[in-house]
């Protein structure tokens, strides 16, 4: 099925070769960074994570966000979500690949990678993420390439494919939660030292990856004229809605926690956040756009007569992923390191170089999801 994504039209074929331009110039930076070290980037001896992780982390999310679409379809027979599950499937493939990219331009040097299978240490967290990260993506190429490939030919899925896919809801929610795990368990950072750190990260995850799944499907309507359908858009959405409220809500949690407990480790991450901490206020302006789109995007996907209008949907789920971005594909991150063990401020922000390698990331992500897209929708048309 693959020698469908050869063909397409003038326009698909400069879409790949942007991408392709945007990897080329990103290998320079990183070439860069191999020759001369994460010095280039805009991380220090006390924050030791940075964009990079940042965006691994919010990128685990957006691949468990499938299981909100294999959940109704495969446990409660919710045929409505038929034609937009391969396209889960699929963005859940591009997103752990990307997850992977990342933790490896983390890494410095890519043959660290090899420590962590030649000398396998089962009571680390990080050894475990591997393990999930991996049969998650596995799980995902499996089923989905499987399941299509059996509906191209008009048979039922092999009998096997089912208990994988009972699996994979199970795997969806390990890869968050042992990615919380991989912050929560560190106990001098009082911002991640929380126990409903996985809780907030499946809340989170349930509703942006669901956003950014129904913006680019609504975006393959537009351009190729496959359409999911006006129910399966609605109850995505839905879903989006309760999923993005319980996130708001476990934020409030936090935040009364930390200042009603008046612990001052607990209220310093949120002050920098929100005020600034001894003059340090690089993401306030950031936080306060975060919480504004949030609230906005509730605002207009609470009513069901806004929710269900997708002029008015889509600039709501812009903002859901805006503000879930800012949250915790950066700041809960850079927060966790604020202040640092000698109670002092260490400001972080990504350098060029290190925005560049994340771009080519991102470009191998987007020509992935690509290509796959372009074989589940010409399968779809070729059935139809």
């Amino acid at each position: 099925m693959l020698e469908k994504a050869l063909y397409g039209s003038k326009g698909y074929y400069v879409w790949i070769l942007l991408l392709l331009g945007i990897i080329g110039l990103g290998s320079i930076a990183y070439y860069t960074q191999l020759t001369q070290g994460l010095k280039i980037t805009g991380m220090s001896r006390d924050v030791s994570w940075g964009f990079y992780i940042a965006q691994f982390t919010y990128l685990v999310g957006v691949a468990a966000s499938a299981v909100m679409l294999v959940l109704p379809y495969y446990f409660h027979h919710y045929k409505a979500f038929s034609k937009m599950i391969i396209l889960g499937e699929f963005m859940a493939i591009s997103a752990v690949s990307m997850c992977m990219l990342f933790i490896v331009v983390d890494l410095g040097q890519p043959q660290r990678l090899l420590n962590v299978i030649l000398h396998p240490t089962p009571n680390s967290i990080l050894f475990w993420d591997m393990v999930v990260l991996n049969g998650y993506l596995f799980l995902n190429i499996v089923i989905g390439w499987t399941t299509l490939q059996a509906e191209r030919k008009g048979v039922t899925p092999a009998s096997w494919i089912k208990p994988l896919v009972y699996l994979s809801v199970i795997w969806a929610f390990s890869i968050h939660t042992v990615t919380a795990f991989l912050y929560a368990g560190i106990p001098g950072r009082h911002y991640w030292l929380t126990a409903i750190m996985a809780a907030r990260f499946l809340a989170s995850a349930f509703c942006s990856g669901p956003a950014i799944l129904l913006l680019l499907a609504l975006l393959l309507r537009r351009l190729t004229k496959y359409d999911p359908g006006k129910e399966a858009i609605q109850s995505l959405a839905k879903i989006i809605t309760y999923a993005m409220c319980v996130n708001v809500f476990f934020f409030g949690l936090e935040l009364f926690t930390a200042f009603y407990s008046n612990i001052p480790g607990h209220m310093h991450s949120f002050e920098y956040l929100f005020h600034g901490l001894e003059g340090h206020n690089l993401l306030v302006p950031f936080m306060w756009a975060a919480v504004v789109m949030a609230f906005g995007s509730l605002v207009l996907l609470i009513p069901p007569a806004f929710r269900n209008n997708e002029n008015i949907l889509i600039p709501a789920l812009l903002m859901l992923v805006g503000a879930s971005w800012i949250d915790k594909g950066l700041a809960l991150l850079v927060a966790g390191f604020v202040p640092n063990m000698f109670e002092r401020v260490t400001e972080y922000a990504p350098t060029i170089p290190e925005l560049a390698v994340s771009m080519m990331v991102y470009a191998t992500g987007a020509l992935i999801l690509t290509v796959l897209w372009k074989v589940a929708v010409s399968v779809k048309k070729e059935i139809a």
